[in-house]
């Protein structure tokens, strides 16, 4: 057990939250039929001044002010962005700007497991908890999914959706008190070609053109392929991480799923049992938020005050490669 406090949380949602309705006329369909098909009525979609980092600063600016920090406060910032902003320098270093800490010196560095970013990022916090590397710690995932969606797949275009959220941690001393009970990671690379976005890195390159810079700026995904990777890998994870934690499917408090689709979160509550509304379902009016989608959840979970002293969170997920992650948390 590693005791730290989520001594802040905070969320940003684009200007624009868009209603499915306007993918109808994109997909040739009529009114209601992407909300009927994917379950999602709305969803953020990012203008072109919000940027990764002006969302990621300010979500870590309402997690800052909840915690009670000043914004210099902590001593590592960790970028857990999914998609990128540009390759070079990452997302944490642009955030760290972006908050006016330039001249800061704070270690700033970025940790990409695509939509599982957030969770690895808490259990690398955790380690630095653990080695007294940190004393508080601020995570930031922020992702504009609109950017690379293929507009003749609605299967993936329609359901995602862009934000940020921000976690700020703080190491505990009480070993019976919030912290991080138990966490397990897993990762099958056979399926790596399920989930792609191959432009941006060293693999499509300038000389091969403009056509293959473009398509491979095109984010693809086999979603079905995904579901059933998941399926196979997240029941024999769930069980082993809970009963590290000396908890069961039922008697875990609250499930603050990866937002990955409607039949993916119905999946998890058939899988979890007991009280469905313990699995916290906010995708119809989020879609998507690929690595912001975990935190943006679990800052919901502290809105609706499911976060009280002692309760267990179950954080559940899954992310191209295929990975599978489940971390449990007591507050």
């Amino acid at each position: 057990m590693t005791p730290m406090i989520l001594a802040g949380l905070g969320a940003y949602a684009p200007r624009e939250h868009r209603p499915s309705q306007a993918l109808d006329a994109v997909f040739g369909q009529p009114a209601g039929w992407t909300e009927t098909q994917f379950g999602i009525a709305a969803r953020g979609v990012a203008a072109p001044d919000e940027t990764t980092s002006m969302m990621g600063a300010e979500a870590a600016r309402r997690a800052l002010a909840m915690a009670g920090w000043a914004e210099g406060e902590f001593d590592v910032l960790i970028g857990a962005c999914a998609v990128m902003e540009q390759p070079i320098p990452g997302a944490s270093v642009l955030i760290q700007q972006a908050l006016g800490l330039g001249k800061s010196g704070i270690w700033a560095f970025d940790v990409n497991q695509t939509c599982l970013s957030f969770v690895t990022a808490l259990d690398v916090a955790a380690m630095g908890f653990e080695t007294r590397r940190f004393r508080r710690a601020l995570i930031v995932s922020s992702d504009i999914a609109s950017a690379g969606l293929d507009w003749d797949t609605p299967a993936s275009a329609a359901i995602f959706g862009d934000g940020a959220a921000a976690v700020c941690l703080e190491a505990g001393t009480d070993p019976d008190g919030p912290g991080l009970l138990a966490r397990g990671f897993e990762t099958y690379g056979e399926g790596k070609d399920l989930a792609t976005l191959r432009s941006g890195g060293t693999r499509i390159r300038v000389e091969h053109g403009l056509e293959a810079l473009t398509e491979g700026a095109r984010f693809h995904m086999d979603a079905f392929g995904i579901f059933k990777a998941a399926a196979r890998a997240l029941p024999a994870l769930i069980d082993r991480v809970l009963g590290e934690a000396g908890l069961t499917r039922e008697t875990v408090d609250v499930i603050v799923g990866h937002q990955a689709s409607a039949p993916g979160l119905e999946h998890v509550r058939r899988l979890m049992g007991g009280d469905p509304a313990r699995v916290i379902d906010i995708f119809a009016t989020h879609g998507n938020q690929i690595a912001a989608s975990l935190p943006t959840v679990l800052a919901e979970a502290r809105v609706r005050g499911l976060l009280a002293p002692g309760r267990t969170v179950l954080l559940l997920g899954t992310a191209a490669g295929v990975s599978a992650a489940a971390m449990v948390l007591r507050t």
